[in-house]
């Protein structure tokens, strides 16, 4: 049963300038028209335009997938390319970040080597305080000895010079 331009553009959801566009590029043969000059699609046409509308659907769907694809291709190359800025800005920091770690464990380095050296010489002064220290007491030990002989003598002299006073100081009717 023929239809009617607009009849196949609903059945087929698309435009009447569409079925009327490949209408008209028909074969006369397969034109009709029925008693009112109204343009009426055959079987025959109707196959021929359903396969050329279905081939533009594809083509529309393939144009539109294409642009999806490329669309999508720009934005994952956008997204790339700010990934890497990203990317190559973290390791910037980190790379400054390190660099300034590095400063600063040299630094300790020099703090603990300094330190070091400090302790190092404090242990040399105290070993010299304690040898000297032991020397002092050794002489004074000895000097101790020789102080106390001393005494010992001192007190002896000063005992004879008392006896001696004692003897000069008596007179000869003392010793009778």
């Amino acid at each position: 049963m023929p239809k009617t331009i607009r009849e196949l553009a609903d059945e087929l959801k698309v435009s009447k300038q569409t079925i009327q566009y490949h209408y008209q590029r028909l074969p006369t043969k397969n034109q009709q028209k029925d008693s009112q000059g109204i343009n009426m699609i055959s079987l025959t046409a109707e196959k021929i335009i359903r396969g050329k509308v279905a081939k533009r659907l594809v083509a529309k769907s393939q144009q539109t997938c294409n642009k999806k694809a490329t669309k999508t291709s720009k934005e994952n190359n956008e997204l790339v390319a700010t990934l890497i800025r990203e990317v190559a800005d973290l390791k910037s920091q980190r790379d400054k970040q390190l660099a300034t770690k590095d400063q600063q464990i040299s630094s300790k380095d020099r703090q603990i080597d300094h330190l070091t050296k400090l302790i190092d010489q404090q242990q040399q002064l105290q070993l010299a305080t304690v040898t000297e220290n032991r020397h002092l007491k050794e002489r004074l030990r000895k000097l101790g000895g020789s102080i106390e002989d001393s005494e010992s003598i001192e007190k002896n002299q000063v005992a004879k010079i008392q006896a001696t006073e004692n003897i000069t100081n008596k007179k000869w009717w003392h010793f009778w």
